[in-house]
Order: structure tokens, then C-alpha cells, then sequence
């Protein structure tokens, strides 16, 4: 892909501006390797459960009524795992270590994700036409009948036996 330098280039800024960073990943969202700084961690598997876990991770968004998917965190003992989104038609995944400000992970990782998004984007405009967009559904809110009042509870006993 024309822009996999453009994007290594992002990948490596962002490991030096974040040092506890030990592997970074641009990916499609369809699994497929866009670039990617992972020592010891094999790219490929790495994009494919991506994917996986993005396809997850939208629908869950979706259904909670969460809107768009901007990211995902997976915290193990050993460190984590985050996701950005880049633009519409790729994803970061970064792997860092325990000890990582989590705060400075998110405000780099999204900076970093909307700048290959950019530059994901610019490749895609410049050889595929953009599909028209199709309107989304119109949300219906729920509409709440009112509770019709019980009558009035009264002492009189309600068996007559003679």
C-alpha cells in the first residue's frame, strides 16, 4: 500500500513520545496489516483479532446505544491492549506495558489514530470513489401510555353472603 511509509513514520513517533509503548499496529478494519512496529508479536494475528474484537466491540456500542465505536481498552496483568479507531476504514491497536499512563496512552493514541486516518483516508479517496451514504434508520423513542388511574378503594366488603 502507497501510504504504509507515511504511516510506519506515525507508528514510530508515537512509540518515542510514549515510551512505554511496545508495539503499535495499523490495520483495516477488515484484519488486514496497514504498518506496524510489534517486536515479538507476529502482525498478522495481531490484525485479524483486531478485527475480531473491533466487529465485537461495534456491535456492543450499537446495542447499549453507545453511538460509534472510538475505542477499545483490554487491560491483562501484564500490561494492555487499546484500539483507536482511524478514520472510517482502519484501526490502531497499541500494546503497552503495566506501568503506562493510561490518560497519556488515550490522548496520543487518538491523536495518532486520526492522523492515519487522514492519511488512510487520502489513499482511499484518491483511487476508490466513496459509496453514497445511506441514510441511517430513524431511532423511534419509546412512547409511554399513561396508567389509567385504579378507582378509589373503598371499606365496603366485596363478598355478600346471607
Amino acid at each position: 500500500m502507497a501510504v504504509e511509509p507515511p504511516i510506519l513514520d506515525e507508528l514510530h513517533r508515537l512509540r518515542t513520545r510514549v515510551p512505554q509503548l511496545t508495539g503499535a499496529l495499523a490495520a483495516g478494519v477488515d484484519g488486514l496489516v496497514i504498518a506496524h512496529d510489534t517486536p515479538g508479536v507476529e502482525p498478522e494475528g495481531l490484525a485479524a483479532l483486531t478485527a475480531a474484537a473491533l466487529g465485537v466491540a461495534v456491535r456492543m456500542a450499537d446495542v447499549t446505544g453507545q453511538g460509534d465505536l472510538r475505542e477499545l481498552l483490554v487491560r491483562g496483568v501484564d500490561g494492555y491492549v487499546a484500539t483507536y479507531a482511524a478514520g472510517r476504514t482502519a484501526v490502531l491497536t497499541l500494546l503497552a506495558e503495566d506501568r503506562v499512563n493510561v490518560g497519556r496512552l488515550h490522548l496520543e493514541g487518538r491523536r495518532t489514530g486520526a492522523r492515519i486516518g487522514e492519511l488512510v483516508g487520502d489513499a482511499v479517496r484518491d483511487t476508490v470513489p466513496e459509496p453514497p451514504a445511506k441514510p441511517a434508520p430513524a431511532r423511534q423513542k419509546a412512547v409511554r401510555t399513561p396508567r389509567t388511574p385504579r378507582p378509589p378503594r373503598t371499606n365496603t366488603p366485596t363478598n355478600t353472603e346471607s
